[in-house]
């Protein structure tokens, strides 16, 4: 990506960002004192010292002996103890590390339900999912995958599929932790909607039954079998055809038009204005915030260096055909954007730059990635860079990731070094709206994100010990409807107590922004 002032060099400085069996040379200086050296991709692997595979018939046997070890019916299992944290505390924790001037735009928007508290509670959720029995088999969790976590989005290919798109959280952990979180949103957007106990309990069953069955399926598959599976839009529609409602098709379809519809120039329609002939960001204090409104002066000329050289570090760790794609497009500017959940407070940029002319735009998201609320209780990452962690997991277990998917590290103001991710901010994306969904809608649904969910888990677990233990009966699925049932109990008290703590002034929270 080229820039007004000047067009890029390519960088001096490599590190390298993983951990490995292979000695490395100690990563040079970076050549500014602001910027972290740029990204390298990591040695090879040593495929002499890879450990010999384990045949199908001892994967199941490893499988079934999960169960003794691990009883299906007690996944059902969540009780309070006497000693377990504040959620309050744990939240106030997030916070010391974010955005102060954002933490109350964040504590807002938890506080408009039980769903949107459950939404930015991952850290609440991944201390409690510590305590709870586990197989000891472990994929590599999405850590966050709460059902508005899985939604629509555009392939390199340029069709429409249906994934999980949020990995902030993602590392190497219990695959139960994933399903039971998917579980309990499921169970708390309902209540919410005023569903039934009865057809509540339908789609609960649903959700487990969808990632048991699938799994099931995945483990009969060859890898390579599994590695191109995925659920698009017309599959969808197809299957709904033939099991839903005309309304809930015709529903469905305008959804992925309307997704399809979400690119980059409606992000230009959208996000900027014209001035003196160029596109610049819409000011919309505190949700878009260009950087000429933040800073000033020298800061804002440090930033704008800082920014510069950013581009060719991120460059860096993308591959030379994206690389060469992303230097056909110039600099234009930059502006803070609010985003999410549980994600506000956290730093969050988005990038305009255009190519042809200014009605080819490309718009990117830098996130800001901080260590896994898994971490804590699974171990670190592999990888030095949290962007790296989150780029790695996503590639992983997605089956399609954004062309321009990359990874980079700073220097702040703040005179911390902060972790960064990339990635396009509209590319045919769109998740559901849980408080307009049709509840008949929740079975078709639950149904896909289950799906989705055993895919992804089964690219990156072993598929065929998960199969074993889950075996072919409804007995882990009534055991992962209780636990939402009763996990969503808990965040019903969970929420209470962020009220009181709202009330009592111990928070600020800013409502409906």
């Amino acid at each position: 990506m080229t820039t007004p002032r000047k067009p890029p060099a390519k960088p001096t400085t490599q590190t390298t960002e993983a951990k490995t069996a292979v000695a490395a040379k100690p990563a040079p200086r970076a050549r500014a004192a602001n910027v972290a050296p740029a990204p390298q991709a990591p040695p090879p692997l040593q495929y002499e010292a890879l450990l010999p595979h384990a045949t199908p018939e001892e994967r199941i046997s490893r499988g079934k002996a999960s169960r003794q070890e691990t009883p299906r019916r007690c996944q059902a299992q969540w009780e309070t103890w006497p000693n377990r944290p504040d959620p309050v505390s744990l939240l106030e924790e997030q916070a010391k590390t974010r955005w102060p001037e954002l933490v109350p735009i964040r504590y807002g928007r938890m506080l408009a339900s039980p769903f949107a508290f459950f939404r930015g509670g991952a850290y609440i959720m991944a201390s409690d999912l510590a305590t709870t029995p586990r197989t000891g088999l472990s994929v590599q969790a999405c850590g966050d995958a709460h059902l508005v976590n899985f939604g629509i989005y555009s392939s390199p290919e340029r069709g429409q599929v249906f994934d999980m798109n949020d990995f902030d959280e993602t590392l190497p952990g219990p695959w139960e932790w994933d399903v039971k979180r998917l579980a309990a949103s499921f169970e708390v957007a309902m209540r919410d909607r005023g569903m039934e106990p009865a057809d509540r309990r339908d789609v609960l069953l649903t959700v487990a039954s969808a990632y048991r069955e699938s799994m099931t399926q995945f483990a009969t598959l060859g890898n390579l079998d599994v590695w191109y599976e995925r659920l698009d839009t017309r599959i969808i529609l197809e299957r709904l055809k033939s099991d839903a409602e005309k309304r809930t098709v015709k529903r469905t379809a305008k959804l992925f038009a309307k997704a399809e519809a979400k690119n980059n120039l409606r992000a230009l329609a959208k996000l900027t204005v014209m001035v003196d002939g160029e596109p610049r960001f819409v000011s919309q204090p505190p949700l878009l915030e260009p950087a000429s409104e933040l800073l000033a002066g020298e800061s804002l000329e440090t930033f704008n260096k800082t920014i510069h050289e950013f581009l060719r570090n991120y460059a860096m760790s993308l591959s030379d055909d994206r690389r060469h794609l992303l230097e056909e497009y110039e600099f234009r500017e930059i502006a803070r954007k609010v985003v999410g959940v549980g994600s506000v407070g956290l730093r969050s940029w988005v990038v305009l730059a255009t190519g042809r002319d200014n009605t080819d735009p490309l718009f990117l998201q830098l996130k800001q990635a901080e260590a896994s609320v898994l971490e804590r209780f699974v171990g670190r990452s592999r990888y030095r860079n949290h962007g790296r962690r989150v780029v790695e997991g996503q590639r992983l277990t997605q089956a399609a990731s954004d062309s321009l998917l990359g990874w980079y590290k700073v220097h702040a103001f703040d005179g911390k070094v902060h972790d960064f991710y990339v990635r396009q901010l509209w590319d045919g994306k769109a998740s559901i709206d849980v408080s307009t969904m049709p509840p008949p809608t929740f079975i078709p649904y639950a149904g896909m994100c289950g799906w989705t969910l055993a895919r992804g888990h089964a690219r990156t677990g072993d598929r065929i010990a998960l199969a074993a233990y889950l075996g072919t009966n409804d007995v882990f699925d009534n055991a992962i409807a209780d636990f939402a049932v009763a996990y969503a109990d808990q965040n019903e008290r969970d929420f209470e107590a962020m009220q009181a703590a709202f009330k009592s002034g111990r928070i600020q929270a800013e409502m409906g922004v």
